[in-house]
């Protein structure tokens, strides 16, 4: 005979853990299944000769609305980076940053050669519905990132060396064909909240999420498929059914798409991040380093720089990462490495490679916000590919989730 409960949560990610969470707390039976040994889906961190090594490089952003309604950041004792980034040009290098917060790096941008007063007006034109919030950025028509930076006449080094560059490795796409309103928000949040790790790894995100489970997750649990009846639906796994009155998918897009909980599968942008042991000695200044050549490599940072904890004593950790399709060998990252650090890396040791084919979905124009849960049948759907892809939409998508599931089974 099937086991019975009330919901059925497929997927231990961040939206998952968050859905499950918010059921939960309304007092409605929502147990939480994963196939894989532990919980966090794409937010998990390997640890490899005492090295913290998340599964691809991976920030917190603290101004993230959702994160402040549902985590105890404080207790995630993040580490935040420097709030600017080196750019790499040939044999020289540019330093720029927000000199808000990053006052002492005002006379390195003001002679960075990046600020031409042409571009500057022209970025901040482009710029200028942020200053608005969310609900005017969200009013304007929608283009692509390469329109809109055009039609504001942002065409100079700031663009092509700085913007350009920082933004691939952001949204795991080169082309320009982001949404032009989802580039805003991302900007947005940069510019109200600094970049971070949480000390322990981007692992202690999921985990402390899964500590306010009242009824935890039950992992290795594979589901193979979901049933909708007249009666409510049936979730099938490797080792039995459970029937539930409703179920909420909370995969990513492609085992969404195989469950038939999305009737298509978006565009989705890979990266693959390598993580380097190295003698210290590496700078220690926290800044995230992008190519204004327009390499393979989108970005490199020191983490250990940001987060001592991530590397034992003695050592410096170092990420590298290209997006997926770059074709780089681990050599030829290594020999990246040294290029844009400028540094012999003769005794850096490979520690892990991450291929993460399917890193984030591409938020295209026009950007679609806050697309239904309900997907009928009493099957429920959240994910980043519902929101933003980003942290802030797998968290919204998540509640959002949970509240409309109450909803249909009249839960107060």
């Amino acid at each position: 005979m099937a086991e019975r409960t009330d919901v059925v949560v497929v997927g231990a990610g961040l939206a998952g853990l968050a859905c499950a969470t918010r059921l939960q707390r309304m007092g409605i039976d929502a147990r939480l299944l994963e196939a894989a040994d532990d919980v966090g889906g794409r937010v998990r961190t390997d640890v490899v000769d005492g090295h913290l090594c998340d599964v691809g490089f991976q920030l917190l952003n603290p101004a993230y609305p959702a994160l402040r309604d549902l985590v105890d950041l404080e207790a995630l004792d993040l580490k935040p980076f420097a709030a600017g980034v080196r750019v790499r040009r040939g044999a020289s290098v540019a330093t720029i940053g927000d000199p808000r917060r990053e006052p002492g790096l005002l006379p390195s941008t003001l002679r960075s050669g990046l600020l031409r007063p042409r571009e500057l007006a022209a970025l901040a034109r482009w710029a200028a519905p942020i200053l608005g919030g969310e609900k005017r950025i969200m009013s304007r028509a929608d283009d692509t990132l390469a329109e809109s930076l055009d039609s504001a006449g942002v065409r100079g080094p700031l663009r092509r060396q700085v913007l350009e560059p920082f933004l691939a490795g952001v949204l795991a796409d080169d082309t320009g064909a982001t949404s032009s309103r989802y580039a805003r928000l991302l900007v947005r949040w940069f510019l109200l909240g600094t970049p971070a790790v949480p000390g322990d790894g981007m692992r202690a995100l999921p985990a402390q999420l899964a500590a306010g489970l009242q009824r935890p997750a039950e992992t290795g649990v594979r589901v193979v498929g979901v049933d909708r009846s007249p009666q409510g639906t049936t979730v099938r796994t490797g080792s039995g059914s459970i029937e539930a009155r409703a179920a909420v998918v909370a995969t990513d897009v492609h085992d969404a798409a195989g469950l038939e909980a999305v009737p298509e599968v978006p565009p989705v942008g890979g990266l693959v991040t390598w993580w380097f042991g190295a003698p210290t000695g590496m700078p220690q200044d926290r800044l995230l380093v992008v190519d204004g050549d327009r390499g393979p490599v989108v970005n490199t940072a020191v983490v250990s720089a940001a987060a001592p904890g991530y590397a034992p004593p003695g050592r410096d950790l170092v990420q590298v990462t290209a997006l997926a399709g770059a074709g780089l060998s681990d050599a030829a990252a290594l020999t990246q490495a040294a290029r844009l650090w400028r540094t012999d890396v003769g005794a850096w040791d490979l520690l892990v490679r991450h291929d993460i084919g399917r890193a984030l979905p591409r938020a295209l124009a026009p950007l679609q916000l806050r697309r239904p849960a309900d997907v009928g049948g009493g099957v429920f759907v959240c994910g980043d590919h519902r929101e933003t892809p980003s942290i802030q939409g797998a968290l919204t998508s998540g509640t959002r989730a949970a509240d409309e599931v109450a909803a249909a089974l009249g839960a107060r």
